[in-house]
């Protein structure tokens, strides 16, 4: 990984990745040499490096913590991928970090088409449902989506920002104090970089996954490290039930519920200490309970 010295207007700095494309990034925290961890943070579907991570300074000073994040492929200042998948995902993360040695996902994304997901728990989500029509007019009708989405979806900039059907309270709360999703507003909704970028990466979260997660085996057998998945318990968008059973499958994993908690979590007050601290120390708040 070299840093990228083309003449480029992007104004945050950016890295070159081994296939010549480029990841703009921002560093947090304390000095990359001064550090004892190194935390690469990776936004979601419609974010950006300019997520929040409310990480309390002292806590960051005290542990000694450098954060980097950066826009993944074709968000923001980054390159897109024309050969995007799950794997070029993991490879971008691979070149930007040094080594693993640590996970934390917070409502990870669950697709319906695992095999190993049991039919019990999907047959009547209606999500299930509403992905796959998705997921088939993203394929196959990509002007039609583009249309539903600019003139029925997001008539306004403030429509999925104001949903009780993706959101609980605390998390209108939230956004009426933050953005939560620069990408998925009218305006930038209607640009055409914009618009094919999500529709790629929705098509790689939801489509055909070439392994099952459920066969995963324990990425730190020694216990040098660990694993952990964080879950509203009112999460509308990513259902607890099915975090559950993938945490249930993969006993190595510690799994982590916010009872009150909806799909925003990350930016709740008080959330991303106690990730760190369960991360980096191994402590465990009791307010969100583990299996």
């Amino acid at each position: 990984m070299t840093e990228s010295d083309d003449a480029c207007p992007a104004s945050s700095p950016r890295i070159r990745l081994s296939d010549g494309r480029h990841l703009a990034y921002k560093e947090r925290g304390v000095p990359k040499n001064e550090s004892n961890y190194k935390i690469i943070i990776i936004h979601g579907f419609g974010g950006s490096k300019e997520m929040n991570f409310l990480a309390p300074q002292e806590l960051t000073d005290e542990l000694r913590i450098y954060f980097v994040s950066f826009d993944r492929a074709g968000y923001g200042e980054s390159d897109p991928n024309p050969k995007r998948s799950v794997k070029s995902e993991a490879f971008d993360i691979q070149e930007v970090a040094d080594r693993l040695a640590g996970v934390a996902l917070v409502v990870p994304v669950i697709n319906y088409s695992w095999p190993s997901l049991p039919d019990y728990l999907t047959k009547e989500d209606y999500r299930k449902k509403l992905l796959q029509f998705a997921l088939w007019i993203s394929k196959h009708a990509p002007g039609l989506l583009y249309w539903w989405l600019t003139q029925i979806w997001f008539p306004s900039s403030s429509s999925i920002e104001s949903s009780t059907e993706f959101f609980n309270n605390r998390d209108i709360d939230i956004l009426k104090k933050t953005s939560g999703f620069p990408m998925l507003s009218q305006d930038t909704i209607r640009q055409r970089g914009v618009f094919e970028c999500l529709r790629r990466d929705f098509i790689v979260g939801f489509g055909d996954w070439e392994f099952d997660p459920m066969e995963l085996s324990n990425p730190f057998p020694q216990n040098e490290s660990s694993v952990h998945i964080w879950q509203g318990y009112e999460d509308k968008v990513v259902p607890y039930q099915l975090q559950r059973y993938v945490s249930g499958k993969l006993p190595w994993i510690r799994y982590h519920e916010v009872p009150d908690g909806g799909h925003l979590i990350i930016h709740y007050p008080g959330l991303c200490e106690a990730i760190l601290r369960a991360l980096l120390l191994g402590e465990e708040n009791p307010l969100y309970g583990v299996s």
